[in-house]
């Protein structure tokens, strides 16, 4: 069963592009990842799927139901963590958080202390006395107390520290294990290939491809370096080869193509050290880009 789907979703400010003809679906229990620069149309997307703005054309449906015309309905279950987070600044942590929790149709009071007690979060602090890290905690409290069956990320771990970083995965992944959909936004790829099973990527609001994550590190480009003497460079300008470079008695490369092919053309040279490894997901999304 598909908790999003989305079918030709378009938005316009004015002139200015947000996305375009975006399509895909994710599959309820799923840890999907939507990828791009900032820019790309990942924060449109997902305002869009709140009904926080409304499409210029196509639809997006939540749970099966069209995300703008039952939008108040839908978002009794949708947990959303924007990529910044704006709140009152005298009101108290615990204030703010209880307001949050009185608009669901549940006593959300249990969940809403053990989330502060694993996010370390004063809950008898202004807003205004938090950093930018602690706002983002109150953002992740504020988006999961209602125990919701989709959770929206957009961006979720900028502003918190590297401890905070791994129990907030940690966290995710719980609340995954349980049957929540999680919609994960980033421009940091070791968030993504840590977390998504799947992975949509933008790119100037349009869609480039959708992959498996495991997929996408598998059948795209070999990352090779070979240390030789009197190395001959030419001798590997072959299709599916780009990005050549020879440094000190070294040539790096990568490789798309028939790996028999790439083999020979090593073996012909007298080398003393040859790497094939696979390219991290931040080099294939940069291949998307270039």
């Amino acid at each position: 069963m598909s908790i999003i789907e989305v079918n030709n979703l378009t938005k316009y400010y004015g002139k200015a592009r947000g996305i375009v003809d975006v399509s895909f679906n994710v599959d309820e229990g799923e840890i999907f990842g939507f990828i791009g620069p900032n820019g790309a149309g990942k924060s449109t997307t997902i305002r869009l799927f709140c009904s926080l703005i409304y499409p210029s054309s196509g639809e997006a449906k939540i749970f099966g139901k069209d995300a703008i015309k039952y939008g108040p309905e839908i978002r009794q279950d949708i947990g959303y963590l924007p990529s910044e987070v704006f709140y009152y600044d005298r009101m108290k942590v615990i204030d703010l958080l209880k307001y949050s929790a009185s608009f669901y149709k549940k006593d959300c009071t249990k969940r809403m202390y053990e989330l502060s007690e694993i996010m370390e979060l004063d809950l008898h602090r202004r807003i205004d006395d938090l950093s930018y890290g602690n706002k983002k905690k109150v953002g992740i409290v504020q988006g999961l107390l209602h125990e919701p069956k989709l959770l929206l990320l957009d961006e979720p771990t900028s502003g918190l520290d590297p401890l905070m970083q791994k129990k907030f995965y940690k966290l995710i992944r719980e609340e995954n294990e349980r049957g929540v959909t999680v919609f994960l936004s980033s421009h940091i790829l070791g968030v993504v290939q840590k977390m998504c099973s799947r992975v949509a990527i933008i790119k100037e609001g349009s869609i480039v491809d959708i992959q498996d994550v495991r997929t996408l590190e598998r059948d795209n480009y070999k990352k090779i370096h070979i240390v030789a003497d009197e190395i001959d460079e030419k001798r590997f300008d072959i299709d599916g080869v780009i990005k050549l470079e020879k440094e000190n008695g070294a040539v790096s490369f990568f490789y798309k193509g028939d790996i028999n092919q790439i083999t020979r053309a090593i073996s012909a040279q007298d080398v003393s050290d040859v790497t094939i490894e696979e390219p991290t997901l931040e080099e294939i999304f940069m291949h998307y880009y270039e």
